[in-house]
């Protein structure tokens, strides 16, 4: 898989922060906040700690997606989804995999060539059906805000839910997750419009494989 030149810094950089516990931005400014993570957020059962150094192949893949996604570099991305499962894009927190669509490697090269219009679900609080083009539903549902500049990272932890069901780890079983997480946008909505990216990979002998992409936000 490719990798940007620039994430040989950020992963250098996080292996130094991780003995602290504490997620450093992995970006390319001074880090911010930063967020300390509960050591084992699946109420009892056994994961790595974020703590440990099993946790950087995991936080490279991601933060390389999302960097990718952020340059709208699709080819890049494609490189890391899953060759037999392809990636499945969920608009609101709850995985629904009769709704949500599944796109394959090729699917996503030609995001921002393709100019056909695809259901995606259904919106929220409306009900009406979700009708985009890839590069509209990416740039509406995926990469909403600048997530390379997300204050709050979760590894396997969800970092803000609403009402919405949260069943990414019963729908994607066997996988893990990074979420990018902005607590809010603008100071004077009061974090009701809060977002995240949702990063999900299943393990492979070959490495981290991109399955699914989850969009986090307030929803009535």
């Amino acid at each position: 898989m490719k990798r940007p030149v620039v994430l040989i810094a950020l992963i250098s950089l996080l292996a130094g922060f991780l003995a602290g516990g504490v997620v450093p931005m992995p970006w390319d400014r001074p880090p911010g906040p930063s967020l300390v993570l509960d050591p084992n957020p699946f109420q009892g059962e056994s994961r790595p700690d974020f703590n440990s150094a099993e946790n950087l192949p995991l936080l490279q893949a991601a933060t390389t997606v999302a960097v990718a996604l952020k340059e709208q570099d699709y080819a890049a991305v494609a490189e890391f989804v899953h060759p037999e499962r392809g990636v499945t894009l969920t608009p609101y927190s709850t995985v629904d995999f009769e709704t949500d669509r599944k796109l394959t490697r090729e699917q996503i090269r030609d995001v921002a060539k393709d100019e056909k219009v695809y259901p995606w679900g259904f919106e929220d609080g409306r009900g009406n059906l979700i009708e985009l083009t890839k590069a509209q539903y990416f740039e509406k549902y995926v990469f909403n805000a600048d997530y390379t500049q997300a204050p709050m990272i979760g590894v396997d932890r969800l970092m803000m839910s609403g009402n919405a069901l949260e069943n990414l780890t019963e729908a994607y079983t066997g996988c893990r997750f990074v979420d990018f997480c902005h607590p809010g946008l603008d100071p004077s909505q009061e974090g009701m419009d809060w977002c995240s990216l949702r990063l999900v990979f299943a393990p492979e002998e070959t490495g981290w494989y991109l399955v699914g992409i989850i969009h986090g936000q307030w929803t009535i």
